[in-house]
């Protein structure tokens, strides 16, 4: 007989609902995701109460593409079987503070763990420890994606901050206008912090899970230097698993001295950008045509030219939820259920039968290639275990 319980953790991408009932968008994954005794998911979009938005109609400066839901999210996503939440979002500040703290409150209301985001700088840190079946996991979380002043400080409220750096190295000096070499590193006291609080972690707790929103979006496999950088270092100071998101789309999955790093677990409960009509009024534009949007679609070929429901392309909409088996405090597998996002945006585990399950592996299997990555993997029923 074992000592401890085997504990199964779920974890999504990003959650970004905008309708009415918000049951309907996870109608599908739902009873996958309250099977597991914990399912970790991220926050986009902030929680506005009608009540006060008329009170607070405010609007950050600094924010591109605002992002906002009802409060009734929260209980939507305990109901769909969350349990843990990262609030560490670019958008987190989009609506000033106090919508910012408002979301906080809602989501605990709701009976949901929040970490990456706080008051100020002491409760963003904060990590949260989740006890299951006598194993005792730590849960933290950071941000990459900043805009100005969206990070806590000492007595200003903000997300957890694990900022990166850019330097921009013209290969040719001699002939202005060519291509440059792009170099990007962690900030080095934000990356001191991270290491402190997942030391004091593992010390209060079996397993460390950091939840990192990160990366380059909508680009293709690519994974910034600061990225790995910001991975290797928490492994090596302890962390037992990294979980990425922000990009809106997968990117590759690696394996580093035994350890799974997902640097990006894509989309997950999505709407798609046009149909969140409050942030569509703050634009005063529509949001496939704001000059903000149009900006970002240079980034890549894609951008609604397939289904006019769809803004995003296509492999925007191939995502996965991550699961991991804990058997004696110890993460023994680790495995992706691919899924996929449809029409309707809500999210669907793709069963090994479907067509689009080979599609999203072959998909994996290239974008890690494309970096450099060599990961291994076993398909297992409907499921695609990660070889450590």
């Amino acid at each position: 007989m074992r000592e401890h319980s085997d504990i199964t953790l779920l974890a999504t991408g990003d959650n970004i609902p905008s309708r009415e009932d918000y049951d309907s968008l996870y109608r599908h994954v739902a009873p996958l995701l309250r099977r597991a005794d914990i399912t970790f998911g991220q926050l986009e979009t902030v929680l506005i109460d009608k009540a006060i938005s008329d009170l607070y109609p405010f609007v950050a400066a600094q924010a591109r593409m605002p992002c906002s839901s009802d409060p009734d999210v929260a209980p939507g996503m305990k109901r769909a079987g969350f349990d843990v939440v990262s609030f560490a979002s670019n958008h987190a500040l989009d609506y000033g503070r106090t919508h910012f703290l408002n979301t906080i409150g809602c989501l605990r209301d709701a009976g949901l763990t929040v970490i990456g985001a706080g008051e100020n700088e002491q409760d963003a840190r904060r990590y949260a420890v989740v006890e299951r079946g006598g194993t005792r996991i730590a849960f933290l979380g950071y941000c990459t994606i900043l805009p100005q002043d969206y990070w806590a400080q000492e007595a200003r409220p903000g997300v957890n901050p694990a900022r990166g750096h850019t330097f921009y190295e013209q290969i040719e000096h001699d002939q202005p206008g060519t291509p440059c070499r792009i170099h990007s590193f962690a900030n080095r006291e934000d990356k001191a912090k991270m290491l402190a609080d997942i030391r004091k972690a593992k010390q209060e707790a079996d397993l460390v899970v950091v939840s990192m929103h990160w990366g380059i979006h909508f680009t293709e496999a690519e994974v910034a230097a600061y990225q790995f950088e910001y991975a290797h270092n928490a492994i090596d100071a302890g962390a037992d698993l990294i979980r990425g998101h922000h990009a809106h789309i997968l990117k590759p999955i690696e394996v580093y001295k035994g350890k799974v790093i997902f640097y990006s677990l894509g989309n997950f409960a999505m709407e798609d950008p046009n149909s969140m009509q409050r942030d569509k009024a703050t634009l005063r534009q529509d949001m496939r045509t704001s000059r903000k949007h149009m900006e970002m679609t240079k980034i890549r070929a894609g951008f609604g030219q397939g289904d006019q429901k769809k803004t995003f392309p296509e492999d925007c909409y191939y995502t996965m939820i991550a699961r991991i088996l804990i058997r004696d405090r110890q993460i023994c597998r680790v495995s992706y259920l691919p899924a996929y996002i449809p029409d309707d945006f809500a999210p669907y585990a793709v069963c090994r039968d479907d067509p689009l399950f080979d599609t999203i592996c072959a998909y994996v299997q290239k974008i890690d290639a494309m970096m450099g990555l060599d990961t291994q993997y076993t398909v297992s029923g409907d499921e695609v275990v990660v070889e450590t």
